[in-house]
């Protein structure tokens, strides 16, 4: 199933994955209290967040990364798992963390929430970069 030379089923396992890797590691390895603390967030923030939450829009952002990636993946003719998770990880940390640096330098997010998310986007966009360039 191809659009405009692109594999949708390859982007929309990409996007899952990403999804899956971050529910592993935000939601399963870091506790609620642990992820208030990294991000600055009082109870009262996070009380308020989870009454008007906005969850349901949670699969956006992996899709549309997932659709960036197959567009870098084709531009960098990335060959293979290896060129794939290269490609996604150069991404993850070019455009994916230092977006993330934003809640650090200007807001109160943490180092420790630097690091997790460094980790977060090189294994959620190198997977997704793999899955891309070997299911051309």
């Amino acid at each position: 199933m191809r659009f405009n030379g692109f594999n949708i089923l390859a982007i929309i396992v990409a996007a899952i994955a990403i999804y899956a890797i971050e529910f592993v590691i935000f939601a399963v390895l870091i506790p609620g209290p642990t992820y208030q603390h990294m991000v600055g967030m009082s109870d009262a923030q996070a009380t308020a967040s989870m009454a008007g939450s906005r969850m349901p829009y949670g699969i956006v952002m992996p899709i549309l990364a997932a659709i960036g990636l197959a567009l870098v993946v084709k531009w960098r003719q990335a060959v293979g798992l290896a060129g794939g998770f290269i490609t996604g990880a150069l991404m993850g940390v070019l455009f994916g963390f230092a977006a993330t640096m934003y809640s650090y330098v200007y807001g109160a997010a943490t180092e420790m929430f630097l690091g997790v998310t460094l980790i977060h986007y090189i294994l959620c966009y190198g997977v997704a970069g793999a899955i891309l360039s070997a299911w051309k």
